[in-house]
């Protein structure tokens, strides 16, 4: 084994090492956290569909015009929205996911 291999060996090791600590150290932090920071990430996506899909709720928008451009981004998660936000059927009349 040549010096230069023993020295590369010694990184990578070191590096697995380093990585393996700030593993541990993120979930040591963010673990008693994560359901919070779920809910978080859920309240603020509904949040978004509601800003984008505001004005086929009847809802007046000044920026309609904009958010009608991100309305494919939140046609996959539709569904899930409105039935976690306590509508059971779709709210809106050109859409038919139920």
């Amino acid at each position: 084994m040549t010096p230069a291999h023993g020295g590369a060996q010694r990184r990578e090791r070191r590096s697995r090492r380093w990585g393996a600590l700030r593993d541990g150290l993120q979930e040591f932090y963010t673990g008693p956290y994560r359901r919070t920071f779920l809910r978080e990430q859920r309240d603020e996506d509904d949040l978004f569909m509601i800003v984008v899909l505001g004005e086929a709720l009847g809802v007046p928008d000044p920026a309609a015009y904009y958010s009608a451009e991100l309305l494919p981004a939140v046609w996959d998660d539709f569904h899930a929205w409105h039935t976690r936000v306590g509508i059971p059927r779709s709210p809106l009349d050109h859409v038919a996911c139920c």
